[in-house]
């Protein structure tokens, strides 16, 4: 794509072309982050998208990166005429295929093939100065006008009542999405946690820091039984539930991230019924 067609389209996006400085080695692009759903949200007030199984990404106008702060090497053709315009999305290969989508761009030189069946869903462009409703509007053009298959403007719907949105979510479901989010359509992009952005999940999730392997007894001997790990605020408890055998025989390393799913919390703020979900290898914990 020439330079005149990109910046066609990082004006149709409505930003400020402003040079971004390139992200340090131990730095994280500075996202919106999702709080949690609760009741009593005026839900007229946001748009509603399923929440995608994938790796957060972040086009900064120039090169990929996760959300941990990580670069991308995906093949060139890839990001082949993306414009100056900072995008964020997910990197997605369909519902169910996390752990594919996660080796796949983590590798420095993985194959045309796999790349092929990554999708980069297009959710927000954080450069914009305009509200999420306007905001909304400009990356569905930009997307459009950029005309490749593999990248995708996230749909958005309006749901004004909770029944509704529980029937959406329960069908997402059991169709294998993750779950739903909504977007506060008055919100400008600010990169924090709270209400402008909120997840919707059948279940809780977090994540937690591997410390020490439990040995394994009667059908899992001699491979791993369970993890001892400790949450970004220090507690410490045993992860024990929701391993597949070879993640048994191949668990996380110690001192890697992962992501469990619990239902609520006992009275001491440990997790009820936690249960091994995915490994996180994008994870940053918040500064304490």
């Amino acid at each position: 794509m020439d330079t005149g067609r990109r910046s066609v389209l990082a004006a149709i996006a409505g930003v400020f072309l402003c040079p971004l400085p390139s992200l340090a080695a131990d730095a994280s692009p500075a996202l919106m982050l999702a709080g949690k759903y609760r009741p009593g949200l005026d839900l007229s007030a946001y748009w509603v998208s399923e929440k995608y199984d994938g790796v957060r990404g972040f086009w900064d106008g120039q090169r990929l990166w996760t959300r941990g702060g990580e670069p991308l090497s995906p093949p060139a053709w890839f990001t082949q005429g993306w414009p100056p315009t900072p995008m964020d999305g997910e990197l997605w290969a369909g519902r169910g295929r996390f752990e594919e989508v996660s080796g796949t761009v983590r590798q420095l030189q993985a194959s045309d093939e796999a790349w092929r069946r990554i999708r980069f869903m297009v959710f927000d462009l954080p450069a914009h100065p305009g509200l999420f409703d306007e905001r909304l509007a400009a990356y569905q053009t930009l997307v459009r006008q950029l005309d490749l298959p593999w990248v995708v403007a996230v749909p958005q719907e309006k749901i004004t009542d909770h029944g509704t949105l529980q029937r959406r979510l329960k069908t997402d479901v059991q169709a294998g999405a993750e779950g739903l989010m909504l977007h506060r359509g008055d919100s400008p992009y600010r990169a924090v946690r709270g209400d402008d952005l909120v997840k919707l999940k059948p279940f809780d999730d977090a994540e937690a820091r591997v410390l020490s392997y439990v040995p394994g007894k009667g059908r899992h001997a001699g491979r791993m039984g369970a993890l001892w790990v400790e949450t970004p605020d220090g507690q410490r408890f045993r992860l024990g539930t929701g391993f597949s055998d070879a993640q048994r025989k191949h668990p996380p390393s110690v001192g890697s991230w992962i992501t469990y799913r619990y239902r609520g919390l006992h009275d001491s703020g440990l997790p009820r019924f936690a249960s091994f979900l995915r490994e996180r290898p994008d994870y940053r914990p918040p500064a304490r």
